[in-house]
């Protein structure tokens, strides 16, 4: 059948509609655009929280394994029963940096400071009224956020430190403080954020900057601190501050008492990005109205010369403009219009399938399983190239680069599901915290490159132990892994990390000077059977804790958090 010719009748209105319809899906991507930056300002927002969380957390470890590792330390224990400064001085001032932490303080068994590694000048001061020192002296190491002497604001850790014959002669005190000019600036540069510390309601070190200058010395909002000081509790808003509007968060800093002492702020700036949606939505507005205005005058003329195939497609070329991909244009004629309608129906069955596809994807690595993916080949052209684009865009957010095993945020969404999961069906849930053993002397003798492939031998043999579809393992961050195992008892855990830790010990790892090497690992455990109000952070801090008595027993082992010795 010939094809009727519809140039004259139809093409210009054609034309016209089909401007209507790009000005107008410019509108609707103009709102999706400005929602779209508010989501990622909300996730960016929300994600950095969780790294300050993390970030706060690994401080309060990194002092608690140092202030511990040189408790042990026999040339620190003859030091301090000797009352030895030079020699204190001497095995403290360098342990900073291998620790990681700002400073060491040492004390006698009365709580007289025999040395501070970053003030050596001033020693001979009682710091009793310290809680991590008061309770080292009473034989017990606990790690606080705390205001000293001489640094205002810092996560403190406190061990007692015995001679051989059990006697308590000092206490060894690891800090990093907040307070300095170079925290502040370093906070910043690792969150892409403004950062300040506030101490009594009163700035004391900050970022923020005005005519070339910190602002110290002003003072916490009344609102902010009836919320953030007086009721204990975090604040997430928005402020303008010297033109710049910042997306906001207050943390408060509680004491060994449980008292708010200290405020950390946190501003993520986004002037920029409101600006940016701001203007795409006044254009796509006026653009818009415009294209209505013209439509709206032409269709009036020639409404008696379109028929009824014409104002069928209009209706599905809102829909779809509006975000209706579920259409079904029923224009059976062999035109011009039939051609377009066909053309159209492709377009909307193409980005419904993505859409759907997408959905999917992003629903089943909420669950943990990032194993799922788009299949691009069932698209052409562009279309692949996006689809491809999303597909690489989801495999960088849920999987470890190095390793290609699911990353810490895999791990989150999986661990999230499988413990409400436990909480419905009152059932244990175990995870295994794996951290390699000596990685830093390993990546120093044999290059960060060889530490990368013993990296990932870790990973394939953590996939290899896993034998259900359930067990999950990802990276947790360095050389620190996790891994799930959902409806699993304690026996069941420790039977599959001894499976690990013995793999592990006996795989070879191939290096480039054909030489074939081994690393071990100590693995934490921790079983529980979660109830509401049960909280993840602290069902993985076992974990954890598990995984420091393994490393203080020796390393190459596993140990359960519920255990008191190990054989």
């Amino acid at each position: 059948m010939l094809k009727k010719s519809f140039k004259v009748k139809v093409i210009l209105p054609s034309v016209l509609i089909l401007t209507v319809l790009i000005v107008t899906l410019n509108v609707f991507l103009s709102l999706r655009f400005s929602a779209l930056n508010k989501s990622l300002v909300e996730e960016k927002l929300t994600a950095n929280i969780k790294g300050i969380h993390f970030y706060m957390y690994e401080c309060r470890s990194k002092t608690r394994t140092a202030a511990v590792s040189m408790s042990y330390s026999a040339g620190v224990i003859k030091a301090i029963k000797e009352r030895n400064r030079e020699e204190l001085l001497r095995l403290f001032i360098p342990m900073c940096n291998e620790y990681k932490v700002d400073t060491f303080t040492v004390t006698d068994n009365e709580g007289n400071v025999l040395i501070r590694s970053y003030e050596p000048e001033f020693f001979g001061d009682s710091i009793t009224n310290q809680q991590n020192i008061k309770d080292a002296l009473n034989g017990r190491t606990t790690s606080y956020f705390e205001s000293g002497t001489l640094i205002r604001i810092s996560t403190r850790t406190g061990v007692p430190v015995y001679d051989t014959d059990g006697t308590l002669i000092g206490v060894v005190s690891a800090a990093i403080r907040f307070d300095s000019d170079k925290k502040v600036e370093n906070l910043k540069e690792l969150f892409s954020a403004e950062i300040a510390f506030f101490l009594d309601g009163v700035r004391i070190a900050s970022t923020v900057t005005k005519d070339g200058h910190c602002i110290v010395g002003t003072t916490l909002e009344p609102k902010i601190e009836e919320i953030v000081v007086k009721n204990k509790q975090e604040y997430i808003g928005t402020m303008s501050k010297f033109g710049e509007r910042y997306a906001t968060y207050y943390k408060p800093l509680l004491d060994s008492q449980d008292n708010v002492f200290a405020v950390f702020f946190f501003g993520m700036p986004k002037t920029d990005l409101l600006a940016a949606s701001y203007k795409v939505i006044r254009d796509g507005t006026i653009f818009g109205l415009l294209g209505l205005i013209i439509s709206a005058v032409f269709i009036h003329f020639i409404m008696s010369s379109i028929s009824e195939p014409i104002i069928m497609l209009s209706k599905n070329m809102s829909n779809i403009a509006d975000g209706d991909l579920d259409v079904d244009i029923k224009i059976s004629s062999e035109d011009e219009v039939g051609d377009l309608g066909r053309s159209l129906q492709r377009i909307a069955n193409i980005l419904h399938k993505m859409l759907t596809d997408i959905d999917t994807m992003i629903n089943e690595h909420k669950k943990g399983n990032t194993n799922y993916s788009l299949n691009s080949d069932a698209f052409r052209g562009d279309y692949r190239i996006l689809v491809n684009s999303v597909l690489e865009l989801a495999n960088t957010s849920m999987k470890d680069q190095l390793t290609g095993i699911s990353n810490r945020r895999s791990f989150d969404n999986r661990m999230e599901l499988e413990w409400h999961r436990a909480i419905r069906d009152k059932t244990p849930t175990s995870i295994l915290f794996v951290d390699v053993d000596n990685f830093k002397m390993y990546n120093d003798t044999f290059g960060h490159q060889q530490g990368d492939v013993a990296l990932k031998s870790v990973a394939n043999v953590l996939n290899q132990s896993l034998s259900r579809s359930t067990d999950f393992a990802a990276r947790w961050g360095g050389e620190e892994f996790m891994v799930l195992l959902p409806n699993t008892i304690s026996t069941g855990a420790v039977r599959v990390a001894e499976a690990i830790r013995a793999a592990i010990e006996k795989t070879v790892i191939t290096c480039d000077d054909e030489r074939g090497r081994k690393i071990t690992v100590s693995i934490g455990i921790n079983t529980f059977v979660p109830e509401q109000g049960c909280q993840i952070d602290t069902f993985i801090l076992g974990a954890d804790e598990a995984l420091y008595k393994a490393k203080m027993a020796g390393k190459n082992r596993t140990w359960h958090h519920y255990e008191k010795t190990q054989d």
